[in-house]
Formats: C-alpha cells, sequence, structure tokens
C-alpha cells in the first residue's frame, strides 16, 4: 500500500519538510496581506450586491439609502480593525479571540468563540468558492450550469494547494490577489475621472431594467428593519478580519508589529473598494433582485427564469470599461480568482485554531499534529470535508450561504473585545507606570466601543437574519460546541482514570503468576517460533492451545505434536458449530475467573508479508481475536512474527524511502523553531 500511495502523495503535496525547517515557512507581511486578508479583500466582490438585493425589496427608491449604510459598514471596519490591533499585540501566540476570551471570560465564554469561529472558517470557504463560481459563470457558461460541481473541484485544488504548505499557497495566491485589488482601484479612478471630468454617461447592463417591489412605500419601523437587515448584509465586508490574530505564528518576526500593520493595510484597502463599488454601482444605475426572475423588469415584462443576474462588480466593470474588453475580462477572472483564493483565510484560520483546540483536549488531537508539509493537515481536511457538504446542500448559492454567514465572526468580536477590556482592567490593577497606563486605558477604551458597536450588530444581525438562514449557522454552533464539550470531559475522565497514583493500590500489584497461552493451527516455522520465545519468558504454566473446526486436521496436529516430542501440553477446544474466536475468547475468561491475580500472556504466530494484497488472504483470524481479547482486564496479547520472502523486498523498498515520510506516519508534538530563525530584510 505504501509503494502505491507515496509517490502520488510526494507528486501532488511535494516532499516532508524536517521540523527545523519551520522558520521558513513564516511570512513576510507581502505575502501575509493576501494570505490573511484575502477574505475581507475580496468580499467587496459581493457584499455591495448583497446591501443592493435587501433595498431592492422596497424598490428602487431605497437605492438611495445605500451609501449612508456603505458609510456604516465603513465606521464598523476601522473599529474592529482598531480593535484588532490590540489583540494581536497583547496575544501573539495565535490563540486569537479564542485565546482572548478563555483567558479573561472562561471556558464556556472561549468554546463559545470557538465554536463561532469554526462555524465561520468552514462558511467562509463556501461562500468564498460559490461566488467565485457565479462571477466566472457570467463568462463561461459551462461553469454556472454546473455550479455544485466546479465549486467541489476547486475545494480540492485549494485544499492541495494548502496541504503544500502555507508558503507555498501564499505564493502563489499573491499575484491574483494584487491584480484584483489593482483592477478595482483602476475602475473606481477610471470611473471617477468619466463621470467628474469626461461627464461620460456609463450605463450599467441593468440600466434600463425596472425592479418590481416586494413591499411597495415602506416606512417606519417595516423602513428602519429594511435597512438594517442591508446594513447586516454589508457587514459581510467585515468577515476574515479576525483571522490575521489567529495567524501571528505566521508572521516573519516582529510578528506583532507586522500582523498589526497588515490588518491596517487590509482595513484600508477593503473600506476605500467598497464604498467605491457602492457609489459607481449609483452612478451606472445598477439593478439587482433577490428574485430577478419575477422582480427584474425589461419593457414592463419579468425578465423570465433563463435570466442569469450577473454581480454587481461584474456590472459596473462592463459600465466603466465596456462590456467584454480587456480590462473588464482581466478583472472578472481576477475577482473570481481572489474569491476563490479568499477561501484560503480559513484555511490558515482553521487548521490553526484546531490544533490550540486540540491542545486544549477539545478537538482530536490528531488535529494538533503537523504533517508533512508543516501544515495541520488533519485541519485543512477536516475543513474541506465540511465546505464541500455545505456546498453540495445549497447548490453553491452564495445568496442562500450568505444567510448563514455573519452571525459566527460578530459573536467572535463581541465576546474577544468584552474579554480584551477584562484584560486591560487586570493589568490596569497592578501597573504603576504612568506612560504604560495611559497606553493601557486608551486600548481599553478602543476595545470597549468595539464590543459596544459589535454587540449591537449581532444583535441586528440574529434580528435580521434568524429567520433567513442565521439559525442554521446557531445550530452549528450549538454542535460544534456539544461535542467539544463531550471531546473535553471524555479525554478529562480517561486522564483521570489513567493517572498513576501515589500508593499502590490492589490492581497495581505484581500478578501472583503468569500464564501463557501459544495459538497454535498447524505446526509450522511459525508456531515453532511462538513456542521458542513463549518459554523463553519462563512463565509459572505454558500450553498450547488450538481449535477442532476439522476433526481430520486436528487429529493430524495431535500426532504431529507427539512425534516431535514437543514439551508444552496441547490443549485442543472443540468448536462445534466452526467457530475459532469465540471459544478461546471463553477458555481465557475461564482462565481468569479461576484465578483473578493470574495474568494470563497469549501468543498469536503471525506472518509480514510485503504487498497489501497478501494481508486480505493472511492473519484474519488473528486480528479478530486481538481485537476481542483486548477488551479482556488481565490478559497481555503478543504477536510473534514470521516474516516471510515477500517481506525482505517490502524492506528493501521500505530501505530505499528511508529519508521519505510513508503514507499514515504518526507524529506527535509540537514543532520547535530553530534557535536562528532566516535573517531577511523583508519583513
Amino acid at each position: 500500500m505504501s509503494k502505491l500511495t507515496d509517490l502520488p502523495k510526494r507528486i501532488l503535496i511535494g516532499r516532508a519538510l524536517r521540523s527545523d525547517k519551520l522558520g521558513e515557512t513564516l511570512l513576510p507581511k507581502r505575502i501575509a496581506l493576501p494570505v490573511f486578508a484575502s477574505d475581507p479583500l475580496s468580499s467587496v466582490a459581493y457584499a455591495p450586491g448583497e446591501v443592493l438585493l435587501v433595498l431592492s425589496i422596497a424598490g428602487l427608491s431605497a437605492y438611495h439609502f445605500s451609501p449612508w449604510i456603505a458609510l456604516a459598514v465603513v465606521v464598523l471596519m476601522f473599529t474592529v480593525v482598531a480593535s484588532y490591533r490590540q489583540n494581536v499585540h497583547a496575544y501573539p501566540s495565535g490563540g486569537g479571540d479564542y485565546e482572548v476570551a478563555n483567558t479573561n471570560l472562561g471556558p464556556k465564554a472561549g468554546l463559545t468563540v470557538a465554536s463561532a469561529l469554526l462555524v465561520d472558517y468552514v462558511l467562509t470557504v463556501a461562500v468564498s468558492i460559490s461566488s467565485g463560481i457565479e462571477n466566472l459563470g457570467s463568462a463561461i457558461p459551462f461553469v454556472v450550469e454546473h455550479k455544485v460541481l466546479c465549486a467541489v473541484g476547486v475545494i480540492l485544488l485549494l485544499t492541495l494547494m494548502n496541504l503544500r504548505g502555507v508558503k507555498e499557497s501564499g505564493s502563489l495566491f499573491a499575484i491574483p490577489t494584487y491584480v484584483f485589488v489593482a483592477g478595482v482601484f483602476i475602475m473606481i479612478a477610471w470611473g471617477a475621472y468619466k463621470g467628474l471630468v469626461l461627464d461620460d454617461t456609463m450605463k450599467a447592463p441593468t440600466a434600463d431594467f425596472e425592479i418590481k417591489p416586494e413591499h411597495e412605500g415602506l416606512a417606519g419601523f417595516a423602513l428602519v428593519f429594511l435597512l438594517l437587515r442591508a446594513f447586516s448584509s454589508g457587514c459581510a465586508a467585515l468577515t476574515g478580519v479576525e483571522a490575521i490574530s489567529n495567524g501571528v505564528p505566521a508572521f516573519r518576526k516582529p510578528k506583532s508589529k507586522n500582523a498589526a500593520t497588515t490588518l491596517a493595510l487590509m482595513g484600508g484597502l477593503a473600506v476605500t473598494m467598497f464604498c467605491g463599488i457602492i457609489f459607481l454601482a449609483m452612478a451606472t444605475d445598477v439593478r439587482m433582485a433577490e428574485n430577478p426572475a419575477h422582480d427584474l423588469l425589461r419593457n414592463g415584462q419579468p425578465v423570465g427564469e433563463s435570466y442569469v443576474q450577473d454581480p454587481v462588480i461584474s456590472q459596473v466593470a462592463a459600465a466603466v470599461f465596456g462590456d467584454g474588453t480587456f480590462f473588464f475580462v482581466l478583472l472578472a477572472a481576477a475577482t473570481a480568482l481572489v474569491l476563490f483564493l479568499a477561501a484560503n483565510t480559513a484555511y490558515n484560520g482553521f487548521p490553526l485554531l484546531g490544533s490550540i483546540l486540540a491542545q486544549d483536549r477539545y478537538l482530536p488531537r490528531q488535529l494538533h499534529t503537523r504533517g508533512d508539509r508543516l501544515t495541520f493537515s488533519n485541519g485543512i481536511v477536516l475543513l474541506a470535508g465540511a465546505a464541500m457538504l455545505l456546498v453540495w446542500v445549497y447548490g453553491a448559492d452564495s445568496t442562500k450561504l450568505i444567510q448563514l454567514y455573519i452571525v459566527g465572526v460578530f459573536v467572535s468580536f463581541t465576546l474577544s473585545q468584552t474579554g480584551m477590556v477584562r484584560h486591560w482592567n487586570r493589568h490596569l490593577r497592578t501597573e504603576k507606570d504612568p506612560a504604560k497606563r495611559r497606553h493601557m486605558v486608551r486600548s481599553r477604551a478602543i476595545n470597549a466601543f468595539g464590543a459596544f458597536f459589535t454587540g449591537l450588530v449581532l444583535v441586528v444581525v440574529l434580528a435580521t437574519k434568524f429567520t433567513h438562514g442565521a439559525w442554521v449557522a446557531l445550530l452549528g454552533m450549538v454542535i460544534f460546541y456539544g461535542t467539544m464539550s463531550a471531546i473535553r470531559r471524555h479525554y478529562d475522565s480517561v486522564a483521570e482514570e489513567i493517572a498513576a497514583a501515589e500508593e499502590r493500590p490492589d490492581e497495581y500489584i505484581r500478578p501472583s503468576r503468569v500464564r501463557s497461552v501459544v495459538l497454535v493451527s498447524k505446526l509450522h516455522k511459525p508456531t515453532l517460533r511462538a513456542l521458542a520465545y513463549a518459554k523463553l519468558l519462563h512463565a509459572s504454566e505454558l500450553e498450547a492451545l488450538s481449535v477442532n473446526v476439522d476433526p481430520a486436521e486436528t487429529k493430524a496436529l495431535r500426532e504431529e505434536w507427539d512425534r516431535r516430542g514437543i514439551n508444552v501440553p496441547l490443549k485442543i477446544l472443540d468448536s462445534p458449530y466452526r467457530e475459532i474466536t469465540r471459544p478461546v475468547i471463553e477458555y481465557v475468561k475461564n482462565i481468569r475467573r479461576e484465578s483473578p491475580r493470574d495474568a494470563v500472556s497469549v501468543y498469536i504466530p503471525e506472518y509480514v508479508v510485503g504487498h497489501w494484497y497478501e494481508h486480505l488472504l493472511h492473519n484474519q483470524s488473528a486480528l479478530r481475536l486481538k481485537g476481542r481479547l483486548l477488551f479482556t482486564p488481565g490478559v497481555m496479547v503478543t504477536s510473534v512474527p514470521y516474516q516471510l520472502q515477500s517481506s525482505e523486498a517490502a524492506r528493501k523498498r521500505a530501505r530505499k524511502r528511508q529519508d521519505w515520510s510513508a503514507p499514515g506516519s504518526v507524529r506527535r508534538g509540537p514543532v520547535e523553531k530553530r534557535a536562528k530563525e532566516p535573517t531577511g530584510k523583508g519583513t
């Protein structure tokens, strides 16, 4: 099996890296920005559209509220960025929101944040990939006709890239992210120049459409509720901000400073692009509807089911650059790519958070182990599987998926900032230096405002999106919370049960005797080796045990036993129903019942073969016996291997690949950094 899988594994993800190479995978800011900030940067491709979709419920007249909603999103973005800059300086270990909440608000709050973030990371992949497929589908019909298949394919490709390592994937992701950012800024600048200087009339492809409002003439509370819902949809632009605080360990030194600088750059770029697209959408008369087939009217008639509604950014690009022009195609391709790559924010955040939770015994320990390429490969695979399931269930429809979005991230925002307030309060009680106290008071004020603002937004999101799908995200959080709590209880109970006591209770007292039983099917070399080994250990009693399923074979075995004069008693168990496992288990249990203080050592001869298909032909009875005997107290099972000729060929193959890590290799413990980190001017 190793031979069949090792070469493809190395071709796909590369050779295994030594533990002391971890320092070489750390990221400079120019790579960290696209790796950790691709999610909030790319969200400008769908967040403006979500605002207009919600406003269209009240008809075209509600569109004039969109600049004010954009302004509210900008204020929120700057608040969150300023708050998280305090986080990365105070908690640079990579625990992010989970560590802040767990340390300052208690384990339950920490677990709530962790549950919210895990759900949000899965949704980040599903939403980003689905939105990217829709953007690409505006240019390539095949993609939109096979949305689910294409989305799953992209998730698999991203998974493979991340399994190769964060630095390699980051280098690949940097180019399309920067092309996208540059393309959007060129579009905004060129659109502003054409509109303000040249006084050109730019019209989106849907500029001549009419919108049939679902609720015409909304006023009072209904209008306020609609605007709040539009604002909560626009808050999708903030998703992924927390990933930088979780990814601080992946930055080059000085880690906290570089992470804070990356946060500021990300915030400035994201709000500029978001506002620019909103204003260009207003200037070019973009029309969007939640149900375009019936609510968008062309010449007074619904556009019909065959109409495919392009995203806002595609319509604005068509108005500014011209449909089908070089810059239009370039921006469309870059938008689709960066939306695919935006999922990489989750691919970096989810496995790292999973590793921390596994270390705290809230998730299986396998998630704490780094793989061949020094990535948390088990977490990457788990994230990919969950995202593919969501994409399949929701048909890769970003409008449906985005309703589940945002809840988790604002739960983590609010609890994290509340935890930071308590963090500063605790330090202010002991700090005497006036300069440091002023800095702490300023930081506390920033975090307090952030907690208040994000908490307010969380209430708005829950009130406006609960019935539209946010309940699914809450259900996911509850499931994660319950599962992680159960895992922690299991690990705690096991640790308590196996802890070595200071005293020596009865079960630790040395057994009075050891009775050895060698299982025998035929008298051949493996059996003779097992008998010789059992004799060497000088048990109190030694006997051979065989099961009579074929009288002729059993008679031949006894005759051969006597002929050779083997001085070990041979016991034959009758088995009227031709079972092998049950008589042996009952016999061993009976020994334990008669002499509870005796230990029973069972020796099982086994063949060692060299090819995977040979395992199917040998050792099946031995495997079943070992599996059953494991549940019998006081019984020790020993496999006595006998190497067949084919195993020698396998040993030679293994020797040739001794520098390679075979599939399924088990790793334990953290990866220590080298004493001297790589020098390099780029940080």
